[in-house]
């Protein structure tokens, strides 16, 4: 009888430890809100970027680039963040047609991450 219970609070320690250590290999930055919104269509030629995640990121060591549609790419400036989870940054001269925001991250849980953004100018 005292086995079969050493037993059961055995497997539920490791089932414990086992989803406590998946959590950790899941904490990378999600982008929760940008502007502008995937697929949608801005008036430029200038615009705001905001770019909204669901854990701080570090500033200073995130990038955001900006695909144009003949394929040139030009790193925007980020400004100094609003919030921990936000970055900015301001897009100017772009021509009419389609573009991507590919943006990589640093996350206070020291994890990079990555992700792109679709949208037109018009």
């Amino acid at each position: 009888m005292i086995a079969a219970i050493y037993r059961r609070i055995s497997a539920l320690l490791l089932l414990l430890v086992v989803i406590g250590t998946t959590q950790i290999c899941w904490a990378h930055a999600i982008l929760k809100d940008s502007t502008p919104a995937p697929h949608s269509t801005v008036k430029g030629p200038d615009f705001d970027v905001t770019l909204r995640y669901n854990v701080r990121i570090d500033g200073t060591r995130s990038r955001v680039l900006l695909m144009s549609p003949d394929g040139q790419a030009a790193a925007l400036k980020l400004g100094s963040q609003p919030s921990p989870d936000t970055l900015q940054a301001h897009a100017t001269g772009l021509k009419p047609g389609a573009y991507k925001l590919q943006w990589k991250v640093l996350a206070s849980d020291g994890h990079m991450s990555s992700g792109e953004i679709r949208f037109t100018v018009n």
